[in-house]
């Protein structure tokens, strides 16, 4: 194979020979699909990012030509991840006969804003803006993704962050710490107010987040709310155009068409977006779901709620199906979903979150062990929507679990001398 560096610059004249033309174009074709994306741009250097100034900028929204009876129709959006992610086989064990996983890398969507919520994040953070807001509000569990994400965006933008996030009661007038996402948090200056779990359950995140608005506000400030996961339907966008992203991967390599797409599902917006718009374009795919949080019912309903918002007359139950993978509960984990996060690293390099993604796959090889013919021959693409930050609050559960160590056996017949080691 052609090394992706000769791809970029040009070759020697050599090298122009048709037959040899032909050979590289197959190269090339092969290689778009793992590496790039649209117009043959760098999974690493999209359109915004290859153009310097245009990371962080606010650009005009145009949507795809087969979402423009969708409304409302967002006007612009800010550029805020790394796009598009690519698409890979992943060479899952044990799967049914014929089947094929292949994975698109949403935890590469950036470094402080990897993972799934940047997507709705683009459009929501340009609707902050527009509307003169100062700071932005929103709110999540102790280790949320999207409250991280969120308060690396609001500094990008030069916003204010105020994080509500809810935690044991045991801990709730405690220093939270710095593991995992709230060390990431903390370090761009998010304020952060701490409800206990059960002050959360009856309050409820809405009242919460309007609670903290009306107080800032009285301050003279310019808040703006954001939702639980960026999951309303301007953030529902993102997936929207997450599938026109994968469309056009496609079509750089039209033998990978999909038949099924899995993700997990923990708020509700990133599955509304990927169904309507693989029901809307080409693509058609099933979207899986498996929910890690609330009942499927509720995100049915949930789902509903975000597609009725933007005017798509269809259907939550037609569009998407959603299996329950929430095990012992949000953010719990049992020692086998453990053990099989480990055992995919292993196995694959792929390291899931333990909270979405690994739920997901989890619940999917399990449907697949269960029930192999109904996945028998299809080709599957999963949805990895990051969150490895959260890995870090689980370090003491995974500790059994991970790979060893020991000190270097060093005979003392191995010759040593003072200033022959450099430590750089």
């Amino acid at each position: 194979m052609v090394p992706a560096r000769l791809l970029l610059r040009p070759l020697p004249r050599h090298f122009y020979s048709p037959p040899l033309l032909c050979r590289l174009a197959a190269v090339r074709h092969r290689s778009l699909f793992a590496f790039t994306g649209m117009a043959g741009v760098p999974a690493t250097l999209s359109a915004s990012a290859a153009q310097i100034g245009g990371f962080l900028s606010k650009k005009p929204y145009a949507p795809p030509s087969w979402a423009t009876h969708l409304s409302p129709m967002p006007s612009h959006t800010f550029s805020l991840g790394h796009f598009p992610t690519p698409i890979h086989k992943w060479n899952l064990p044990n799967l049914p006969e014929g089947t094929e996983v292949w994975i698109k890398r949403d935890d590469l969507s950036g470094m402080q804003l990897s993972g799934n919520k940047v997507r709705k994040l683009e459009f929501l953070m340009a609707d902050a803006v527009a509307q003169g807001a100062d700071c932005v509000i929103t709110v999540g569990g102790i280790q949320s993704n999207h409250c991280r994400a969120t308060a690396v965006a609001a500094k990008y933008l030069n916003l204010d962050c105020y994080l509500i996030l809810r935690t044991s009661k045991l801990v709730v007038d405690k220093d939270p710490g710095l593991v995992g996402n709230l060390l990431v948090e903390r370090l761009v200056g998010a304020h952060i107010d701490l409800v206990s779990k059960e002050e959360y359950g009856k309050i409820g995140s809405v009242a919460l987040a309007d609670l903290l608005k009306k107080r800032l506000s009285e301050e003279g400030r310019k808040p703006y709310v954001i939702p639980v996961g960026g999951s309303n339907s301007l953030g529902t966008w993102g997936y929207i155009e997450a599938i026109r992203e994968i469309e056009q991967q496609i079509q750089q390599s039209p033998d990978a068409q999909f038949d099924d797409i899995v993700v997990a599902c923990g708020s509700g917006g990133t599955i509304a977006g990927l169904a309507l718009g693989s029901r809307l374009s080409s693509l058609k795919a099933k979207v899986h779901a498996f929910s890690v949080c609330d009942d499927p019912e509720y995100f049915y309903d949930y789902v509903q709620g975000l597609i009725d918002g933007l005017q798509s007359g269809l259907d939550s139950h037609d569009i998407v199906n959603i299996e329950n993978a929430k095990g012992l509960g949000y953010a719990m984990n049992t020692a086998e979903e453990l053990k099989f996060v480990k055992d995919i690293a292993a196995a694959t390099g792929i390291v899931l979150d333990p909270v979405y993604s690994g739920k997901a796959a989890y619940g999917l090889l399990k449907d697949m062990a269960g029930n192999p013919a109904k996945w028998k021959g299809r080709k599957i693409l999963f949805v990895h929507t990051g969150g490895l930050f959260g890995l870090y609050d689980k370090a003491d559960q995974l500790s059994p679990l991970a790979g060893g160590w020991r000190r270097m056996d060093l005979e003392d017949s191995i010759p040593r001398q003072d200033g022959t080691g450099k430590m750089f």
